[in-house]
């Protein structure tokens, strides 16, 4: 049988590629529910705005509207955050807005109508990892935030399991990895190194670039958040990764060669302040649990079919462009 969704940040990044997929995959209908910040892009959205889709601009801390719409829906699935961890060194106060208030907001209108909640969180919230030693996040690691957005990304899942205990909210949560792929704002690391080398520009690097990332394409993302919706354990947290570990600078050079230019064709740049230095997934549960697999798991397949949207598709990142670029110049980046 076919459900009415209410995702949160439908028009951001992750949210949107969420959107396209339900639509491929299922007979789902969807309200994007989403405040259209500087990360969300209703383009993004651009031809599924007709039966199947509707777009409520709005702050998910806004009680008056999340209300209804929580009320008409059979499940949340909660993507919208604010997400940059530069953006949250420089002002917290949207990161606790937006992650804490508005996390609070959806779980009480999910309590009052008995609707199905899943809160998207990351894999920020447990800190960092040594670069020299295999262990890997699991979902009994400990939460060890390093910065304002992660911080308040912790809050908010400690938030949805207090829920869940207290009050018999039907919710689970999934911690996932660095995502890649189409739709991702400029300013975010991969897309900014593409877009660079498309206008000319040499890539950066912060420090020496050994700080490692575990890569997961959003669609594998979207496969995995729909397999938890549809068979997960209310209550349970399932951490979502590839096994995609790559140092920045391994990301770069490989982005370099794949466009026809020198891997060591880059700059490197002051480091940024609490720099995570390795996260690493394990995502056994979510594998045997629920029968879950990534279609990208070799990360060149993906991070070329990356490359190739942004080349195919400047008119949706050209506008975010400049701006991005005069905001980096100015802290030096």
């Amino acid at each position: 049988m076919s459900r009415h969704l209410l995702v949160t940040g439908g028009a951001g990044f992750i949210g949107s590629n969420f959107v396209h997929h339900v639509l491929t995959h299922t007979d789902d209908t969807i309200t994007v529910l989403d405040k259209l910040t500087y990360a969300g892009d209703g383009t993004s959205l651009k031809g599924l705005l007709e039966d199947r889709v509707q777009l409520v601009v709005a702050d998910v801390a806004d009680a008056a509207t999340v209300g209804p719409l929580v009320a008409e829906a059979d499940a949340v699935i909660h993507f919208a955050a604010e997400s940059h961890n530069d953006n949250s060194l420089h002002d917290p106060t949207p990161f606790l807005q937006a992650n804490l208030v508005g996390t609070f907001t959806l779980l009480e209108a999910a309590r009052k109508h008995g609707t199905r909640f899943h809160h998207i969180s990351t894999d920020e919230v447990y800190g960092d990892l040594p670069l020299d030693d295999p262990v890997r996040f699991t979902e009994t690691t400990p939460y060890n935030p390093s910065s304002p957005y992660s911080a308040t990304k912790a809050g908010s899942d400690l938030l949805v399991r207090a829920w869940v205990r207290s009050f018999g909210v039907a919710a689970t949560i999934s911690n996932c990895s660095n995502n890649y792929g189409p739709r991702q704002h400029v300013e975010k690391f991969i897309p900014r190194q593409i877009t660079n080398l498309i206008d000319g520009i040499r890539p950066r690097l912060y420090g020496a670039g050994q700080n490692v990332r575990d890569w997961i394409h959003v669609d594998d993302h979207s496969s995995a958040v729909l397999a938890i919706l549809d068979r997960g354990t209310i209550g349970e947290t399932y951490l979502i990764g590839a096994d995609g570990e790559k140092s920045n600078q391994q990301v770069v050079e490989l982005i370099l060669t794949m466009m026809g230019r020198e891997g060591t064709d880059y700059d490197h740049v002051a480091d940024r302040a609490g720099h995570d230095l390795r996260y690493a997934i394990d995502a056994t549960r979510l594998r045997t649990e629920l029968g879950w697999q990534p279609v990208f798991r070799d990360f060149e397949t993906g991070l070329g079919a990356t490359i190739d949207w942004y080349r195919d598709n400047e008119s949706w990142w050209r506008p975010q462009k400049a701006a991005t670029e005069a905001k980096y110049a100015q802290a030096g980046q």
